[in-house]
């Protein structure tokens, strides 16, 4: 794809745009990354978010790391450092960097190669997207056939489309999918509190695509599904491990309890890259993020001026606690929909499936 997304794209002059995904949907806006600096800003600060999208720009953040310091490799090595201290707990950040590095390492041009590699990693990236898709919606066929016809209702959290994971997504691929197979489905948007990134930017694909969608406030799923609502729940994951404990957005646990006791199917879509082999409990072992006070106290939108800003929400005297992601135990997940087929979320399940990364 020569590095040019959907979300992310290398300009003519080899800066690397992104879309900003901190003003959507209200406004679009681009950035231009021309550095390490910047693409650690962008990562950090959720300029750029979603496991994949993370992933990808780490990778190119190498390659403007590289050309930045003319590719010597102890400078290359402390820049490739800062880029995986920016986010903690998407292992497609690490995955990302360390594959850079192994390919450079020896590397007689790193500059070239190492724009050559990130490429690679994007272009990987968007193929699996495109088979997650195809083995999700299959899952949403099957339902279809099973209502005749009727309307599927899917149930998602947070932001897990194209804006998080080159080039289709990972839970919104198989809807993007099924859309094209002419399935009736419509999905459930949980606003994903505290950024809200399934009302600004999930909903926003969604229109995007004409896709037929409702957003509801994160404690509605569980009604929705007592009374028959939900036919399945698909989320993306930031972190996976080896027994299928996957780590997402906080509020995801909530909804997977919830699919449990309701009898609904409740999937993980990820590629291949969002693994983390070397991790088995993912409650005790995978390190959350603990992000600012502030995306609590204050909420972004569109003021009755027509103007963005924010606007506080709580008491100037409360404090907050901004827990940024929950781990969802194997035992609760029906599948992974992975590049390969759809896996049991459990040791044997993923180890069959992916023995050749092991």
């Amino acid at each position: 794809m020569n590095g040019v997304y959907r979300a992310v794209w290398l300009t003519e002059n080899e800066t690397l745009e992104v879309i900003d995904q901190r003003v959507l949907p209200h406004e679009y806006k681009t950035i231009e990354l021309h550095n390490t600096q910047e693409a650690v800003y962008a990562i950090k600060e959720m300029v750029v978010r979603g496991a994949g999208t993370i992933g990808c720009v780490a990778a190119f953040g190498i390659y403007l790391a590289a050309r930045q310091c003319r590719g010597e490799w102890e400078a290359l090595k402390e820049h490739a450092a800062q880029i995986r201290a920016s986010r903690p707990t998407a292992v497609n950040l690490m995955w990302a960097i360390d594959r850079m590095m192994a390919s450079l390492e020896r590397s007689g041009n790193r500059v070239a190669d190492a724009r050559r590699e990130a490429i690679a990693i994007a272009d990987e990236e968007s193929r699996r997207t495109e088979a997650i898709g195809k083995y999700g919606a299959d899952l949403i066929e099957k339902i279809s056939k099973q209502k005749n016809g009727d309307t599927v209702n899917m149930l998602t959290h947070c932001n897990a489309g194209w804006l998080a994971v080159v080039n289709d997504g990972t839970a919104l691929a198989p809807v993007y999918e099924a859309q094209k197979r002419g399935i009736d489905i419509h999905v459930w948007v949980d606003e994903t509190r505290p950024r809200n990134q399934g009302a600004g930017l999930t909903a926003w694909e969604l229109q995007q695509a004409g896709i037929a969608h409702t957003v509801i406030a994160d404690n509605t799923g569980g009604h929705l599904m007592q009374h028959g609502m939900v036919d399945l729940v698909i989320t993306g994951a930031d972190r996976v491990t080896r027994s299928g404990d996957a780590a997402n957005k906080i509020g995801t646990y909530l909804k997977a309890l919830a699919a449990n006791a309701n009898g609904v199917p409740f999937y993980i879509a990820l590629p291949a890259s969002t693994f983390d082999f070397g991790v088995v409990d993912g409650v005790r072992e995978i390190e959350i993020e603990e992000r600012s006070e502030d995306e609590v106290h204050f909420v972004h939108g569109l003021l009755d001026n027509g103007s963005v800003g924010r606007v506080r929400i709580t008491p100037k005297e409360s404090k907050a606690l901004n827990i940024g992601f929950d781990v969802t135990p194997r035992h609760l997940i029906t599948g992974l929909i992975t590049e390969r087929g759809v896996c049991e979320a459990s040791l044997d399940g993923v180890e069959s499936m992916f023995r050749d990364l092991l």
